[in-house]
């Protein structure tokens, strides 16, 4: 047992199994499979929310065809394609919980035909599916002027809170400022959703004297930086700290499985 273990190039091995490991078993390895598909449908999902804000797209073919029956559309196909292979693959975890609950003692004959479908089924589209999240990966294209169109359009909503404390440090009474910040508020959504107009918040708190004590302090108060926090910092050290070091792993598993071609030919 241990000299198979070992040529296999496996470092651990069932303590005890009948005629068969458990088929407990296929049902951890399949979740896990899954879990690639569910981390690639909920990445494909956002970026299709994102394209249809015109913010980014997946890559795009010089003659590829976005829609046959509208020329001007750029369907996100790939990530439509993984989401809807993703569904597949999170599907098929049902299926080996259910073989290992109905064998019957030992093992039963019932587990094959199902086993030779679900196993190879599973890999085969995880396959398909970080092959294709990899080349939308590798091509995406981002749009930062749209992305800032965007931000500066719910900026002055965003920016109430900080606005109220920068009143209240003025001076002013807490409860009468967000008051009337919900006022204006209310008032320029009006523009914004019923008439489709630009959003005029800030120019309703430049007309209003009752915000004279922050009027110049408006452009400092509103600057999209003051809203992302340590996200900068939080992505170079998740960066640093897990992807690097997770793929610095698999390039030493690699070196490690490389062959050693000069003493293969000796």
């Amino acid at each position: 047992d241990k000299l198979v273990t070992e040529k296999a190039g496996f470092t651990s091995k069932f303590t005890i199994t009948g005629q068969t490991y458990t088929r407990k078993m296929d049902s951890i390895i399949i979740n896990a499979v899954a879990g690639i598909g569910s981390t690639i449908n909920k990445f494909c999902t956002d970026l299709r929310l994102l394209a249809s804000l015109k913010e980014l797209e997946e890559p795009f073919a010089k003659n590829q065809i976005g829609s046959s029956a509208m020329p001007y559309k750029r369907n996100p196909m790939r990530s439509e394609r993984c989401c809807s292979l993703a569904r597949h693959l999170i599907s098929l975890t049902a299926s080996p919980v259910h073989t290992h609950a109905n064998q019957w003692f030992e093992r039963t004959l019932d587990d094959s035909a199902n086993r030779r479908i679900v196993i190879a089924e599973a890999f085969l589209t995880a396959d398909i599916l970080l092959n294709t999240a990899q080349n939308i990966m590798q091509g995406m294209v981002v749009y930062p002027k749209v992305i800032e169109k965007h931000i500066l359009e719910e900026l002055p909503f965003m920016a109430t809170e900080n606005l109220l404390m920068s009143m209240v440090k003025a001076g002013a009474d807490r409860q009468e400022c967000h008051e009337k910040l919900r006022v204006l508020s209310v008032e320029a959504g009006k523009q914004v959703k019923e008439l489709g107009k630009s959003n005029d918040m800030l120019q309703r708190i430049s007309a209003d004297e009752y915000f004279a004590p922050i009027h110049q302090l408006l452009s400092d108060i509103v600057n999209p930086s003051n809203f992302i926090g340590r996200a900068p910092q939080q992505v170079e050290k998740f960066i640093k700290e897990e992807v690097l070091l997770e793929i610095e792993s698999y390039r030493l598993s690699s070196i490690r499985k490389r062959p050693n071609l000069m003493c293969d030919a000796i």
